[in-house]
């Protein structure tokens, strides 16, 4: 079997579980490669080719199936047919269910939403569930209400053809002012809760692009500035940017744009150490960099071809009040 990819190779030598939840499985990270003397290390691309003497160690995750409840949670619905319903989530909502996050998510808001409709698409932990964002970024998302439309969204979005876009306030202004970001992403090696950029040729990590560009420059007037203070390298000025995605990667936006030295204002995992070139700000500014407690990324627009009539649909989302106000705290407004 050498030289089948490593999610085939799998399939038959575990019969029992679905080639697609096997892939799953390796993308999750829970899957290693043994080569040699070398020790065993995580891969998660299903399409790497094994190899003679290759050792494969995989560990099957408990599965807990619990029925998430419909609640009466409020819903931002910025469209909803008898196929699918297009949400703008706010941040700090979780998309499903997930240890240390039981109840009170997207998908809990729409079973109680949709009734019945909802059932059993996607699986019981995400029902309806076509692709998320993260729980503290805001924005579009899409869900399906029949099996037919979560095939058809599903295999849209496989394919990149989904239109996505974002809006992210980063610290200091990219240069050039509009470029493409093709990294590959996969699980950082020091600390599986985060993602990283993983050289090209190694074998973990999948393919991510990112067309990134700078929407205005957000530089407050300063107090006196002292060239010494600031990073080498990393003037003290921020950019409001729009990132638009031929991929959809854990993290993507947030590891790309640190990856160019462009970090999110806010993010607690990809910028902490950007906060540090706030200290020449006004107060103002200063105040609204340290109280914005979350990644400053919103999906603001969403486009796709409706998965029973064929017809392109465009959705846009305004950013929340809190990332408007950053940004008019930003430009001294």
């Amino acid at each position: 079997m050498q030289g089948l990819r490593l999610d085939r190779f799998l399939a038959r030598r575990v019969p029992d579980i679905s080639r697609t939840r096997l892939k799953q499985i390796i993308s999750d990270g829970d899957v290693s490669l043994a080569k040699s003397s070398h020790p065993p290390a995580t891969i998660d691309d299903p399409s790497y080719r094994v190899k003679y003497q290759d050792q494969i160690f995989f560990t099957l995750p408990v599965i807990r199936e619990s029925e998430p409840e419909p609640q009466d949670i409020p819903l931002e619905v910025t469209y909803e047919d008898d196929q699918l319903i297009v949400i703008n989530k706010p941040a700090g909502m979780v998309v499903h269910p997930a240890p240390g996050n039981p109840d009170g998510t997207l998908v809990n808001a729409l079973l109680y939403h949709c009734g019945d409709s909802l059932s059993g698409i996607g699986g019981v932990k995400r029902p309806g569930i076509v692709h998320r964002i993260d729980k503290e970024t805001s924005g579009l998302m899409i869900a399906a209400k029949t099996d037919l439309a979560h095939q058809k969204l599903a295999k849209q979005f496989a394919r990149h053809s989904m239109e996505r876009a974002y809006q992210a306030v980063v610290w200091g202004v990219p240069n050039p002012a509009s470029g493409v970001i093709d990294e590959k992403i996969g699980r950082d090696s020091r600390n599986r809760l985060k993602m990283a950029v993983v050289p090209a040729e190694s074998r973990r990590g999948r393919d991510a692009v990112t067309h990134y560009k700078v929407l205005r420059r957000l530089e407050p007037k300063r107090q006196t500035f002292d060239k010494g203070s600031a990073l080498k390298g990393l003037p003290p000025s921020l950019s409001l940017v729009e990132c638009r995605l031929e991929t959809g990667r854990t993290h993507q936006v947030r590891v790309h744009m640190s990856h160019i030295r462009h970090p999110l204002v806010g993010d607690p995992f990809y910028g902490r150490v950007a906060s540090l070139r706030s200290k020449n700000f006004t107060a103002r500014a200063q105040q609204a960099i340290t109280e914005f407690k979350r990644q400053a990324l919103h999906a603001f627009l969403l486009g796709f071809k409706h998965p029973v009539t064929g017809a392109h649909l465009t959705f846009e989302a305004d950013p929340p009040n809190d990332m408007k106000r950053l940004i008019l705290a930003l430009e001294d407004k």
